[in-house]
């Protein structure tokens, strides 16, 4: 009787252990994996939402922000558009998680060049910079309380 080469049944073996360990690894990160947050661009009053985690770009006119709202619709970026007329007609803007909100009020200052603010809104870093000693709650994902 002639014995296999050790090579020949190790090698198949090891390479379908770790493709069932790859497969499992994916399953768990899939079953894990916060859900989507849902997506609604269509501008929405600012009235009665507390942000956390936002930018916020400010006009000096109605006119200006409700253009810069619609505008925003398209914006992959945005997640929810809020609009804000008392005082400073401003424009809110929650992103869709992963957004670097610095560097996106950065391109919003280029792209709205008629702002007259664009703040980016975050009570984490604001906290942890101020070392609160009784910080508020952390942010939740969605960006907003």
């Amino acid at each position: 009787m002639a014995h296999k080469p050790l090579a020949r049944v190790v090698v198949p073996v090891f390479a379908l252990a770790l493709a069932a360990g790859v497969g499992l690894a994916f399953f768990v990160a899939a079953l894990l994996r916060p859900p989507d947050l849902p997506v609604d661009t269509n501008p929405a009053p600012l009235a009665g939402h507390e942000l956390c985690a936002a930018v916020v770009v400010s006009f000096g006119s109605d006119d200006e922000m409700r253009a810069a709202a619609a505008s925003l619709r398209d914006d992959p970026k945005a997640r929810r558009v809020f609009v804000d007329a008392r005082d400073l007609p401003s424009v809110s803007l929650l992103a869709v998680p992963g957004t670097d909100l610095k560097a996106w009020a950065q391109e919003l200052h280029a792209r709205f060049r008629t702002a007259e603010r664009v703040t980016v809104i975050d009570s984490d870093a604001t906290a942890a910079q101020l070392k609160l000693t009784a910080p508020p709650p952390k942010c939740p994902r969605a960006g907003e309380y």
